[in-house]
């Protein structure tokens, strides 16, 4: 996952950085709690630092950090204690801060007096914004000159700033603390074994936003009134195994605080990619996390493409590599932001998001939606068809290939975006325009999940056509990608349409898609779990034995938690039931190392040689894939599936046995909710909406439907043997 301008690596955050995460607002912070402008810290609101200092000090005096805890995603509580000037090492002032995130920040500061005799403490809050865009933060090349200026009034501090007729402001403010031009201060005398609070706020001006609700009778914040109704709607679960069960509860607060709205149609849900530097809506991103997350809300896919679809690519524009029926790949919420974006909110160097958007289209369809909504998206579905046809297959071939239109942007355009992504096994990179195997994969799905609405529609002959286009494209990609010396698939053709011959990871989505021959699927397992490319706690991204084999890499040998999601639901699919469990064992395991939360990625270093998981240094944590890969694996190994206009709801579990009995209530379903129980891998439903009946066994693929229907509606009988 990257940025547009994704050559330019974020630097480290820096060890113990607390991110704190709810909506499009994200807050980092030093394990104090203090935030320094010398560092990618601050409070971002829409993709700009609001808050660039923020440094509490008493009597001068830094604070120590003790603990910092993150409850919440959107909350945390620090501890430290007043360093001494005179060099003692204990002190008996300790300070909480409890800061809570939403639209600003709320904390709650409390200074503790553990001496038996009366302290006099000047606490003081120094506060500074310079209203930075988040790529310049990132990036660490802040230069614009905000003009700017401070007021002290009757409710706190006005800091505000402009450049360009872009006119932004923050206010600080404190029910016990006096506002100052520098920030806020109180000097107080804290009695022995006594203490003094004080709540500040940090709220930015937004002239398009009203104010934001206060907390209700109750005492509910709007950040846990949120919360609270994600978890309302949300399935409850309980499972023997307890730091699984931890991993699936951190994965479903995760996936509730990456929740934003559509500024446009707040009525919009969907999923920013990951904190701390893609709180916003990224095309590939945000389709995959909500497919993967379809189980547990599948109105979060609806929202995501409603919002892609009114944003669809209309013409060509080389800047933003914008065309028609494009799905965009990045989109930025702030004015400011234009500045990375070469003068544009929105960038479409994406390859594979075009096709996902159908595929999740497909999969919105056969989970209950009324069937208007779905008519709705159908003509943005068949403009995505379009693209593939008219700008995704560039010479004609019947492969969609990329190649970036303009020198800044992404060189890469698939999921391994980085600039070094793809490279044939010596380590040489691969040159454009490239045609990966997984984009063949969704184009693949694409077709399928067209083909089985199009026949749900009644529209017989655009089924068979788009049959028809599925299966000459599964041949194709079996003769062309396959490389039978080798016994795996080409990461991709290259430029020459020579193959890139790479053992790499990404051949495990073609498994997802049913595009893998079933002669050839073996093979393709053996290589996937093979001690060159299984490191321990996943599949790597690329063997041990290729030439550009790094496994401190973005992409060249690290572990990917959703690449391996998906590669275990492939394994699945063909039948490899212990490789998919041996890959969802060991991803939990992992998460036990940090928390019970899965980050976007970890180095690829053989579980042999580190006892645990080695962090990657700039991995987004939490981020929008691994939030949802817990989800993913465990519904995998249970082939959880629906379709609703086929009256099935279809579970066949196999869950290893470390896993223990899962029980799962509030469970979306056509409407309704349904209880579910899953005691030594045998299933019981209970709950389900009228008219929908439990089948033990896999859900038919889309390919054995519309084969079905090819012979129910115009005799297109043996049209596809493939798998969906």
């Amino acid at each position: 996952m990257a940025g547009w301008n994704a050559d330019t690596a974020a630097g480290p955050l820096g060890p113990g950085t607390v991110t704190l995460v709810e909506g499009t607002s994200f807050c980092i912070s030093l394990p104090n709690g203090d935030i320094q402008a010398d560092h990618p810290h601050g409070l971002f609101f829409q993709d700009t630092r609001v808050l660039s200092e923020w440094r509490l000090t008493v009597n001068g005096q830094r604070l120590e950090p003790l603990t910092a805890q993150v409850p919440e995603p959107h909350r945390a509580v620090f501890a430290a204690r007043v360093t001494r000037a005179e060099g003692y090492a204990d002190s008996p002032l300790v300070v909480e801060r409890i800061r809570e995130l939403g639209f600003g920040i709320a904390e709650h500061i409390t200074v503790h007096n553990h001496s038996t005799e009366p302290v006099e403490c000047r606490v003081m809050v120094e506060a500074s914004a310079d209203f930075a865009d988040v790529f310049e933060v990132k990036e660490a090349r802040v230069q614009r000159q905000w003009s700017g200026s401070r007021h002290v009034h009757a409710t706190g501090l006005s800091i505000s700033a402009e450049w360009q007729q872009v006119r932004k402001s923050v206010v600080v403010s404190s029910d016990a603390a006096t506002a100052a031009p520098e920030g806020l201060h109180a000097t107080v005398t804290i009695p022995p074994r006594g203490c003094w609070s004080a709540t500040l706020e940090v709220r930015p001006e937004d002239s398009n936003r009203p104010g934001e609700p206060r907390p209700d009778q109750g005492g509910l914040s709007p950040s846990d009134r949120r919360r609270q109704e994600w978890v309302a709607r949300i399935p409850i679960l309980r499972m023997g195994n307890h730091g699984i069960e931890r991993t699936l509860r951190r994965s479903y607060d995760d996936l509730g605080a990456l929740r934003i709205e559509d500024p446009a149609h707040p009525e919009r849900v969907v999923v920013a990619a990951g904190a701390p530097w893609f709180m916003t809506l990224f095309g590939r991103d945000s389709l995959w996390a909500s497919e993967m997350a379809m189980p547990v809300d599948p109105s979060l896919a609806l929202g995501t493409l409603k919002t892609l679809a009114g944003r669809q690519g209309t013409r060509v524009d080389p800047v933003t590599e914008e065309e028609p029926g494009k799905i965009l790949h990045e989109v930025r919420l702030d004015v400011s932001s234009n500045l990375a974006l070469g003068g544009k909110s929105t960038y479409y160097g994406s390859v594979d998001a075009t096709p996902l958007f159908v595929v999740v289209l497909g999969s919105v369809s056969r989970w209950g939606f009324a069937k208007e909504t779905i008519a709705e998206l159908l003509p943005h579905a068949d403009r995505a068809l379009e693209w593939i046809r008219d700008y995704g297959d560039r010479d004609g071939d019947g492969f969609v290939e990329y190649q970036r239109l303009n020198p800044e942007g992404l060189i890469n355009q698939g999921w391994k975006d980085s600039w070094d992504g793809i490279n044939f096994a010596d380590g040489t990179p691969a040159e454009p325009p490239i045609a990966l195997c997984e984009v063949q994969a969704y184009v693949y799905d694409a077709y399928m999940a067209r083909a089985w609405m199009a026949y749900d529609a009644g529209d017989a002959p655009l089924a068979s056509d788009l049959a028809r286009r599925a299966a000459d494209l599964k041949a194709r990609f079996n003769e062309q990608f396959w490389m039978p010396d080798r016994g795996y698939y080409a990461i991709a053709l290259d430029g020459k349409k020579r193959q890139v011959d790479a053992c790499a990871s990404n051949m495990g989505h073609c498994l997802w898609v049913g595009l893998v021959d079933d002669d050839k699927a073996p093979k393709v397992v053996e290589r996937l779990m093979s001690p060159e490319m299984f490191s321990g706690w996943g599949v790597r991204t690329l063997a041990t034995d290729m030439g550009a084999y790094n496994p401190a890499s973005y992409h060249n040998g690290s572990v990917w938690p959703h690449d391996n999601a998906v590669i275990a639901a492939g394994l699945m699919r063909y039948g490899f039931i212990d490789e998919a469990q041996r890959i969802a064992t060991s991803l939990f395991e992992a998460a036990d190392y940090s928390g019970g939360r899965l980050p976007e990625l970890f180095c690829g270093f053989s579980r042999d040689k580190y006892g645990e998981p080695v962090p990657y240094p700039t991995a987004c944590s939490p981020q929008a894939w691994a939030a949802t890969t817990p989800i993913q694996l465990i519904t995998s190994l249970m082939r959880y599936d629906a379709h609703v206009s086929r009256g099935g709801f279809w579970m066949d579990p196999h869950l290893p046995p470390s896993f223990g009995d899962l029980h799962i209530t509030n469970a979306p379903l056509a409407g309704g909710r349904m209880t579910i129980d899953i005691t030594e891998s045998v299933p019981e439903v209970r709950g389900l909406p009228e008219g929908m009946m439990f089948h033990q066994g896999h859900r038919p693929w889309l390919a054995e439907l519309v084969e079905q229907a090819g012979r129910m509606n115009n005799g297109t009988a043996g049209i596809l043997r493939a798998r969906k």
